[in-house]
């Protein structure tokens, strides 16, 4: 088998590059910058333009699936030119993936494409699964809603698709992790306002695992990409601050103050959302880190 990633080189697209050779899986990748381009025998890069909507089509030959991955990051300030960034950035990937193949013979049949759980809007009381209604309103829930809806827009072209609702990501080779780890190791750990919110997480090695699982399995539809064990703001900077033999000595830090300082991004440290993976274990996936214990003593 041959699939096509688009974020290859990101935290989560280098995993399941590791993943996919070890599974005897060849890799083609898009990037937009001709340094990163390679040639292996089972590890091509091509290049891509989303500004100017150029792509090399020869990215496709043979390939049977497309793990869509790329996506500006939400954690930095969201100004009105970056939220449209991050929104494009989305929208504007699939489009020209989409637009491509509707004019070359192609052998693609699965898009599996990364999705967040910002979709599900803020509530300590609600347990979410994929079939809810419910959405967030805000901003994360527009960025969502309309990536989603760009990726099911391969259905037209017959083509499968599947979405991973990607919830907070552990590793320590990038992404939140080191940004909540450091002041702790420091001695300047605090909770998030009262700490109560919900924390859907992940770790870098099973989120790779789970698009390997999808792509193996041929699974259709949507499945969110946490950890069985949800966990609180503050569950999750004690369990980090034992590991590494420290005391949360320092105030809550407030939410106001934060807003202040982030703007409209602090939400993406107040929003509690505690999401189910029912859908995907019940499918077979087996999680290597079921517990935040676990995940974070692997991390440190």
């Amino acid at each position: 088998m041959k699939v096509l990633i688009t974020g290859a080189t990101g935290l989560i697209g280098k995993e399941i590059v590791s993943l996919c050779h070890q599974s005897g899986i060849d890799v083609n990748y898009l990037t937009t910058n001709k340094a990163k381009i390679r040639t292996e025998p089972n590890y091509k890069g091509f290049l891509w333009d989303l500004q100017n909507r150029e792509i090399d089509t020869k990215c496709f030959e043979d390939v049977e699936v497309v793990i869509n991955l790329v996506g500006a990051t939400v954690a930095k300030r969201w100004t009105s030119s970056y939220k449209k960034e991050i929104i494009e950035s989305r929208v504007a990937s699939a489009s020209l993936l989409l637009e491509s193949l509707k004019n070359i013979h192609h052998s693609i049949r699965h898009v599996v494409s990364a999705s967040a759980i910002g979709i599900y809007p803020d509530s300590f009381q609600n347990y979410y699964t994929e079939d809810m209604t419910l959405e967030e309103d805000g901003f994360l829930g527009q960025v969502v809603r309309k990536w989603e809806n760009s990726i099911h827009q391969f259905n037209t072209l017959d083509i499968e698709v599947s979405l991973l609702r990607i919830g907070l990501v552990l590793s320590d080779r990038g992404g939140a992790f080191p940004k909540i780890e450091r002041p702790i190791r420091l001695g300047f750990g605090a909770f998030f306002g009262n700490g109560n919110q919900w924390q859907s997480w992940i770790h870098v090695d099973d989120v790779a695992r789970m698009f390997v699982f999808v792509i193996e399995k041929e699974l259709v539809g949507t499945f969110n990409a946490v950890a069985p064990n949800p966990v609180s703001n503050k569950k999750m900077t004690c369990t980090i601050a034992q590991k590494l033999n420290k005391k949360i000595i320092l105030p809550n830090v407030p939410k106001l103050a934060m807003k202040l300082m982030l703007g409209e991004m602090h939400i993406l440290l107040f929003s509690s959302q505690r999401v189910s993976c029912d859908k995907i274990s019940d499918l077979g996936f087996v999680y290597d880190y079921d517990s935040i214990d676990h995940a974070v003593a692997s991390l440190l």
